[in-house]
């Protein structure tokens, strides 16, 4: 299997279903974590040298962060539902505890943090959204951390793409630190399908194909983007979810198409 495709597990005590460090990933600063909790499981987290956004992906659950208590937040039983998620921002040198009131899927995304900021609630309706191509390029974008919106590393979004259309598409990159024509970001992708039993196609590559992986995603699996173009396409029948947690060294997010195919965009 690629090291760029991480399943994930059972949920162990804590309810951890799948982990991506930078270190596992032979990157410097993404790293996102998967949890499943039943109602009544908490977990606790110092966030040391690295900011936190806390997405709640579906349940609903209590959350105390930088010494707030935020009560009762989620409201959403699919990641595939209309609304957006409830997600809390966490400054690194502070902490949070999350306990779950109903079943919860908890996305815990990081980077590099730099001190200083407060932790906040980002509710759905602050989230902006966008409609992005056309035709079976068409897909529905809700950026729960954009880079308009303060924080020190992270940018966190989350897409749906219909069945048998394509996303990331034309394929583009951000691995050159070359702003404001592009800028260098280190990317994960945790992948929902919807029904559950159906795939997705994802591939990695670069100019010279010195990386170049074409690999099938399944329902809960992450795939790295560490550098080069990372079109993704959902099978006909099936919807797909992903959500993005993206960091580097300039906070913003820009991007360059493959040149050979950004003819579909002219």
């Amino acid at each position: 299997m690629s090291r760029l495709l991480v399943r994930p597990h059972e949920p162990d005590a804590e309810g951890h279903v799948l982990g991506v460090t930078p270190e596992s990933a032979r990157w410097r600063y993404v790293g996102f974590d998967l949890y499943r909790l039943r109602p009544g499981q908490r977990l606790a987290r110092d966030t040391g040298e690295r900011e936190v956004c806390l997405v709640l992906l579906t349940g609903r659950a209590h959350v105390t962060a930088g010494g707030t208590r935020y009560e009762d937040l989620g409201d959403r039983t699919s990641v595939f539902a209309g609304e957006g998620p409830y997600a809390v921002y966490v400054p690194s040198a502070a902490s949070f505890d999350v306990e779950a009131v109903t079943d919860l899927e908890l996305a815990v995304c990081s980077a590099p943090g730099k001190d200083g900021r407060g932790a906040r609630l980002i509710r759905p309706e602050e989230m902006s959204r966008e409609t992005r191509g056309r035709g079976t390029n068409t897909r529905h974008v809700r950026n729960i951390l954009p880079d308009t919106e303060p924080a020190d590393s992270l940018l966190v979004v989350e897409v749906i793409t219909p069945g048998g259309h394509w996303s990331s598409y034309p394929p583009h990159k951000h691995d050159v630190d070359n702003p404001p024509v592009e800028t260098c970001l280190e990317e994960t992708y945790y992948h929902r399908i919807n029904p559950s039993q159906g795939f997705a196609f994802q591939r990695v590559y670069t100019d010279d194909r010195s990386l170049d992986e074409t690999m099938t995603v399944q329902d809960g699996d992450v795939v790295l983007a560490p550098r080069g173009y990372h079109p993704v396409g959902a099978a006909h029948g099936y919807d797909l979810y992903y959500l993005n947690v993206m960091a580097g060294p300039v906070r913003e997010w820009r991007f360059f198409n493959d040149p050979v195919h950004e003819w579909i965009v002219k």
